[in-house]
């Protein structure tokens, strides 16, 4: 029986082998290994996809956070309103960045931030000055974009959205990461556009932001060697821009794929006792991960394991329990009750571009005799 990984960010090499190694070689003969044309290029390209008008490559997609929230200024004694339920990679920033994290549960039949929860959070603050807000498109799913910035600039405060696992979705139209002040973009290998290590992204419409992200990116300088502000070293890699630039023309078709396999996730798991992912009406998913949820949730990947099924949970433990976040962090009024009933129920399926068919139907009939 071949075993079918929950992802497999070797499949995309190998779809795109040529290319790739094409781009490295590129790299390597030029002879300049830091930023230089490569990143140069992929950054124009990437802020046309999200369509923005300028894109800063950095390390990872933490960086891309702090980049944002200090162009914006936030730093000590500052308040930003984000979700437990999120890679920690979030509140890891906030943090880096001198700012403290309030923590905002999430909808009720959904994985993002609860409007609702956010409205109550700004009403009664923590002591700081609230600054801005971090919605996080999980899973390849837009937040609910329209109350959340309507909320935000209500209260003065700058929106970047965290949107490392949405390359590609929309939000009534316009592409996740160019709806706020900032838009922030990992490229693990396995996002739905991944390099072959770490890097990220900063995007922004803002031409001052833009050039404040560039400038702490870099030690914070203006000219060479002397800084203007106190920065950090983030600087993209030329060979994953160039990795990312061979890719970057796929993502659609990928995206769609995605689409595809959830469709037949859709189908194949109806009328089973699971919770399947919702779709908001007014906006696109892109599948970075299928997440179900059920209360045999432990059971059921145990099932799968024995069938050589991979499977994956993101995330295990709601940031506010984490053991380094435990008891210090501040939370809304309204609780984290959703955000930790969800970590003991969700489930991520496989999900890749390159998944066969004939592997998603294995899964589903493998899910269907865990049930029937």
């Amino acid at each position: 029986m071949t075993p079918i990984p929950q992802t497999d960010p070797r499949a995309s090499y190998l779809e795109h082998k040529a290319a790739i190694d094409a781009a490295v070689a590129r790299v390597l003969d030029s002879g300049w290994y830091i930023l230089g044309r490569e990143a140069e290029a992929f950054e124009a390209c990437f802020a046309e996809l999200i369509g923005a008008g300028h894109a800063i490559g950095c390390g990872n997609g933490t960086d891309a956070l702090e980049l944002a929230l200090r162009a914006c200024g936030i730093g000590p004694g500052d308040l930003v309103f984000t979700v437990s339920h999120t890679a920690v990679a979030t509140v890891a920033a906030i943090e880096r960045a001198g700012a403290t994290a309030v923590l905002i549960d999430i909808e009720d039949n959904g994985f993002c931030m609860d409007p609702a929860g956010l409205a109550a959070a700004l009403k009664a603050p923590p002591k700081g000055r609230p600054a801005a807000v971090i919605p996080v498109h999980l899973y390849g799913e837009p937040a609910a974009m329209v109350e959340i910035v309507a909320l935000a600039r209500a209260h003065g405060l700058r929106v970047i959205e965290d949107a490392a696992q949405s390359h590609g979705a929309l939000y009534q139209g316009i592409t996740t990461g160019a709806i706020g002040d900032f838009g922030c973009f990992s490229f693990y290998p396995t996002k739905n556009l991944g390099a072959f290590g770490d890097a990220g992204a900063v995007v922004t419409g803002d031409a001052e932001l833009a050039a404040a992200a560039r400038e702490i990116r870099e030690y914070g300088w203006r000219d060479r060697y002397v800084s203007a502000v106190a920065g950090i070293n983030s600087r993209l890699d030329p060979i994953q821009a160039a990795i990312l630039s061979a890719k970057i023309g796929a993502l659609d078709v990928d995206n769609a794929r995605r689409q595809a396999i959830a469709a037949r996730y859709d189908a194949g798991l109806a009328r089973l006792s699971l919770a399947l992912p919702r779709r908001r009406n007014d906006a696109t998913h892109v599948f970075h991960q299928y997440v179900v949820r059920t209360k045999k949730r432990d059971r059921l990947r145990e099932h799968l394991r024995h069938a050589q099924i991979g499977t994956g949970i993101h995330y295990p433990l709601p940031v506010h329990l984490h053991p380094a976040y435990r008891g210090r962090v501040p939370v809304g009024p309204l609780g984290l009750c959703r955000s930790e009933a969800v970590a003991r129920e969700i489930l991520s399926l496989p999900i890749y571009p390159q998944l066969a068919d004939e592997a998603v139907d294995r899964v589903i009939a493998e899910i269907r005799r865990f049930y029937l």
